[in-house]
């Protein structure tokens, strides 16, 4: 097998209750790499177009890659996959932590989960061995119980588990898949799925065998540099520091900070929510990934409405705290906090249901809502309406219900407030505002499964202000010059596409993106493919081959989506993108052209292989090595 992978893939049948073992290929593992691009072959060799998201026909893949669980900063994570059943196009969302290391020591490098169990299930696999086991006395109970009984029951302190959650169980199409009680794959609705197949959880226990590397020498140095280097790198030394909440204050200084459901793009309550304050009251320690010297990972404690926040469910991210603070109009930590906790005690997205919660605020501000269709007064500031609406999505209790299945098709059920979406593709938009951050909403409007900030780099790393090393790790792609504060022509697009294809890399060796980038991050592109070198022992591996597989995962979910009917119609921005923002500060009254976008489009399509209706052509299919998919 491949230096770097288990050389395994596991095949599960939820419906005959089988487990069926496949030995791939060095060739296939080269050419797919790991996550979204491998879990993407399978889904669509073996997936028909047009099936129910949540029926026994959705195929699920967890997937890792060679890098996962090697002794360096930033590689334990895993990318599920599967049809979404919040945009009915492709669902792919990653995820940290220990259970991706974890799962690769217990032997395997990834899962296709079909079929759909007429029982509740958990999958145990431990020492390259693989069981179905009975999970009724698991069902209705919630992330930190589960793991609780589980440890108890395998009578193993150390074994780690991803697992659906009550709001998976109930199919909320906002779901996310929870591991460790506290990290996420949080979009797309993809705990939606796992709860659909009674597949309530996944527990690994890795063996003594360490990963087989290529050269640990080459690897322990870059693993040295990096750490090392971690404080003269201020942004991830910041991050280090303050978590992702760091950035609180500076996107509030940038008139950034989506406020009031994207109305406002400053917040007069910013303060209390950033990392420095979150740092200075209900921080409890820093917290990390397997073998990550960055440990960004935030774990709180405090209280709110007489609720104890707890450490085992971590500590609010920054989407977590614009989406429940600044969009919601709150200022309140500690009931942001308590937001937080709920979603990962229930396994719910917090993106998802903070910026619903949002949308139904001004829904009511508007009149478009009554209190009295909601059952309470959910109106911007009301920090309490908001911790018991997020726990009623989580149980679909009531409006909770209606709003589990995310905002858009909330919107189209009750017939009114679509003007107040900020929906694409029927999913919830990030916290970074494409008003200012233009490329960003070209990438918002095209990126296959909705809305993203973690699919391309943002703007400000190629503007006036971007530093030195920015510019030097760019021009490695190809991207050389400095571009002008808020454009969007032909030199932007070609930054947004190329930083698109090394993220879609990142997203199929499984790299945490705080750690391996195009620009700020503890390592830039030489840096990465080093890595991978060291690992797989592949030497002649290159920037070029590691922007060709980031490519070919774009084009895998592309066709995904082309299959199920989308196009160029579906990539498309909410009208409330297009209307000035209020409020004050740098980007008051700004707003975006709709021609602009349009034209940004068509430049992205032409790059990308797309034709004008953005269709993949089929001579970029096989100049991407995948003219399987179009005899198929």
């Amino acid at each position: 097998m491949p230096n770097g992978y288990a050389g395994r893939i596991l095949h599960v049948d939820l419906t005959r209750e089988t487990l069926t073992i496949e030995n791939p290929e060095p060739g296939f593992y080269r050419k797919y790499m790991g996550g979204s691009a491998m879990g993407l072959y399978y889904i669509l060799k073996d997936m028909p177009a047009g099936i129910d998201p949540l029926g026994p026909e959705n195929i699920l893949t967890l997937m890792l890659s060679p890098l996962t669980g090697a002794p360096i900063s930033g590689q334990s994570r895993m990318t599920a996959n599967a049809k979404s059943p919040l945009t009915h196009g492709i669902g792919d969302s990653q995820t940290g932590g220990f259970f991706p290391a974890e799962m690769k020591a217990a032997g395997f490098d990834g899962l296709v989960v079909r079929g759909q169990a007429n029982r509740p299930l958990y999958l145990y696999l431990h020492d390259g061995q693989a069981e179905l086991r009975d999970a009724a006395h698991l069902w209705g109970k919630t992330t930190s119980a589960v793991d609780d009984l589980l440890k108890q029951e395998l009578g193993d302190d150390k074994i780690e588990i991803a697992q659906c959650g009550i709001a998976g169980e109930r199919l909320a199409r906002i779901a996310s898949i929870i591991n460790m009680a506290n990290r996420a794959n949080g979009r797309t609705g993809l705990g939606a799925v796992m709860g659909s197949k009674k597949l309530k959880a996944v527990v690994v226990r890795g063996a003594s065998k360490k990963l087989t590397l290529a050269n640990p020498e080459a690897l322990s140095a870059l693993a040295r540099s990096g750490a090392g280097g971690l404080k003269d790198n201020g942004d991830v030394n910041g991050l280090a520091l303050y978590g992702t909440a760091g950035v609180v204050m500076p996107q509030n200084a940038m008139g950034t900070l989506p406020t009031r459901n994207y109305s406002e793009g400053q917040f007069e309550g910013c303060e209390p929510l950033s990392g420095e304050v979150m740092a200075e009251t209900i921080l409890k320690e820093r917290d990390t990934c397997y073998a990550c010297a960055v440990r960004c990972k935030r774990v709180v404690e405090t209280e709110f409405m007489n609720q104890k926040v707890m450490p085992k469910y971590g500590g609010a991210e920054y989407e977590t705290l614009a989406c429940f603070g600044s969009y919601c109009g709150i200022d309140d930590l500690h009931a942001v906090s308590l937001a937080n906790q709920i979603c990962n005690e229930y396994g719910l997205d917090t993106i998802g249901a903070g910026a619903t919660i949002a949308w139904a605020m001004e829904c009511v501000q508007e009149g478009v809502l009554t209190e009295e269709e909601i059952g309470m007064p959910l109106r911007y500031g009301n920090a309490e309406a908001m911790v018991k609406m997020t726990e009623m999505i989580a149980k679909r209790e009531g409006f909770g219900a209606i709003l589990a299945e995310g905002s858009e098709r909330a919107a189209h059920r009750l017939e009114k407030g679509e003007d107040y979406l900020i929906t694409v593709k029927g999913a919830e938009a990030p916290a970074h505002m494409p008003q200012a951050k233009r490329s960003l909403g070209l990438i918002y409007a095209v990126n296959a499964f909705g809305a993203d900030h973690q699919s391309s780099e943002h703007d400000p790393m190629v503007e006036s202000g971007a530093t030195d090393q920015y510019m030097e790790r760019l021009a490695l792609l190809g991207v050389t010059e400095r571009l002008p504060d808020g454009s969007l022509g032909r030199g932007k697009v070609h930054f947004a596409y190329t930083t698109q294809k090394m993220y879609g890399f990142l997203d199929s060796a499984n790299l945490c993106q705080f750690v391996y980038g195009p620009a700020w991050n503890l390592y830039g592109p030489a840096e990465t493919v080093e890595t991978v070198k060291a690992i797989t022992g592949w030497d002649d591996f290159s920037i070029d081959e590691m922007q060709t597989i980031g490519d070919r995962r774009l084009a895998l979910l592309r066709w995904f989506n082309q299959r199920e009917g989308l196009s160029r119609k579906d990539d498309k921005l909410p009208k409330k993108f297009f209307k000035a923002l209020v409020g004050t500060g740098p980007t008051a009254g700004v707003v975006l052209d709709p021609a602009e976008i349009e034209a940004a489009k068509d430049m992205y399509y032409e790059m990308a292989g797309y034709d004008a209706q953005g269709q993949i052509t089929g001579e970029r299919m096989k100049a991407l090595g995948l003219e399987w998919l179009l005899d198929a």
